[in-house]
């Protein structure tokens, strides 16, 4: 064979390989072991219920904090913790003796004043009758006097005695009415002591439940004032009526109505679920941490609606509370619901700054947490985009989209994907970092996926 034929052997052998591994290639029996493995699902149309989650600590909607008006020590205590109580039912009682004896010393003064009324309008009587006798002396003496039967003298000594009459007079109708006023004040004095009184026995102000008890017999209780809100005594709650009071971000909290419908988990009935309802928003927010590091929420109360932990409550005692104040609980604030939407897994979704799927914006993040401090990402003004990637015959291709609400699964695609597609989900950081458009992948389960991982 000569050299030439066997040069020109080799140079059909070569084409031939490489034909063969461009046709394997573009057939998918060559290179599919070297490519990335992913999982996928398809775009499905489901129902999504958007959700804020949120914290807090279950109260009863109404509870009343007991508070004396007076101090003293507590002689008696009519109930227990867990009691259950109606309105007027007397709790407790504060020593009544220095009371007892300030309404007995009032209601003295009162009759001491109540007297001196009495002998002020016998004056006043007295007094009148005088100025009577005078004024008729009077009248006699100027028709005498007008006639020069008598004296100058004894003209002015009649003068001068009526009108002595008629000053006492008057003295004495003021005196009848500083007596009044004097009697009005005894008994206004009477009236608080008996109030004070009154006081040292503590009543309930409405039906409920005893859910704090703080104090024993025998301590000293101090009254409210306008300086302190006093010792609290207990507290009654109607536990037919409880609430979670939950603190929810500002972020989240222009997405919260009232009235929306909320899930909630108990950690003490971690086997169910109860309904609730947004029943109120608090307007001012609840600052912590100070500058940069400032967290601000705002509290949101719950309802708890009876009707979803009826089940709890035994038929032979209608009384019973499954739920007590200060338990912690987890809510799902439904903000939102949508049907009949088309949706993938999140994960799917990634950002990307542009089509070749070269940048992210996770990892435009990730380099701006290793540069100085008030430095910017040079792609920081750049503009991102969601995309997804397809499965399409062993390649992935990227595909923008545009998502709308989601739930802790799925996210609603408004645009850019139909029923049916094939989307890569997983791995997650090939997804958001490593896959190119165009990239070759090799479908596989997820449990062969995850076993690997």
């Amino acid at each position: 064979m000569s050299k030439k034929l066997k040069i020109r052997l080799i140079i059909v052998a070569v084409f031939v390989v490489i034909v063969v591994l461009a046709v394997g290639k573009k057939k998918g029996f060559i290179g599919k072991e070297n490519s990335l493995k992913v999982s996928t699902e398809l775009v499905e149309k489901r129902t999504i219920i958007e959700t804020v989650a949120a914290n807090g600590k279950i109260q009863p909607e109404v509870e009343v904090k007991i508070t004396p008006y007076i101090s003293g020590e507590v002689i008696s205590l009519y109930v227990m913790e867990g009691d259950e109580v109606k309105k007027g039912d007397l709790l407790a009682k504060i020593d009544p003796e220095i009371y007892i004896s300030n309404y007995e010393r009032m209601e003295a003064n009162l009759n001491t004043q109540m007297a001196n009324e009495a002998n002020t309008k016998a004056r006043l009587v007295q007094v009148k009758a005088q100025y009577k006798n005078a004024k008729r002396s009077y009248e006699r003496n100027k028709s005498l006097w007008e006639q020069q039967v008598i004296s100058q003298a004894d003209w002015d000594a009649s003068v001068s005695a009526y009108e002595v009459a008629e000053a006492e007079v008057s003295a004495a109708e003021q005196s009848l009415v500083a007596a009044k006023y004097q009697v009005s004040s005894a008994k206004a004095s009477v009236k608080e002591a008996k109030e004070n009184l009154n006081k040292t026995s503590i009543i309930a102000p409405h039906a409920g439940t005893v859910s704090r008890l703080n104090v024993e017999q025998g301590e000293r209780v101090a009254g409210a004032s306008q300086f302190s809100a006093g010792t609290e005594i207990m507290s009654i709650a109607n536990l037919n009526l409880m609430e979670v009071d939950v603190e929810v971000n500002e972020n989240d909290i222009v997405r919260v109505t009232i009235g929306d419908t909320a899930i909630i988990e108990v950690d003490a009935y971690l086997n169910d679920k109860f309904n609730g309802v947004i029943s109120e928003i608090a307007t001012s927010a609840n600052i912590t941490g100070v500058s940069a590091d400032q967290v601000t929420n705002f509290n949101v109360k719950v309802r708890i609606l009876k009707e979803s932990y009826a089940h709890l409550i035994p038929e032979n005692n209608t009384l019973y509370f499954p739920f007590r104040p200060g338990m912690s609980a987890t809510v799902d604030i439904q903000t939102e619901t949508v049907s009949d939407i088309l949706t993938i897994p999140i994960q799917a979704v990634t950002t990307r700054a542009d089509t070749t799927g070269k940048v992210s914006v996770r990892a435009i993040k990730a380099a701006d947490e290793d540069k100085p401090e008030g430095e910017n990402s040079e792609d920081e003004d750049k503009e991102f985009k969601e995309y997804v990637f397809l499965y399409e015959d062993g390649i992935a291709r990227m595909q923008e989209v545009k998502t709308g609400i989601q739930d802790n699964t799925y996210i609603y695609i408004i645009e850019g994907l139909e029923d049916g597609q094939e989307v890569i989900v997983a791995p997650y950081r090939a997804v958001t970092k490593k896959l190119k458009n165009n990239d070759e992948v090799k479908k596989v389960d997820k449990e062969e996926l995850f076993t690997e991982d």
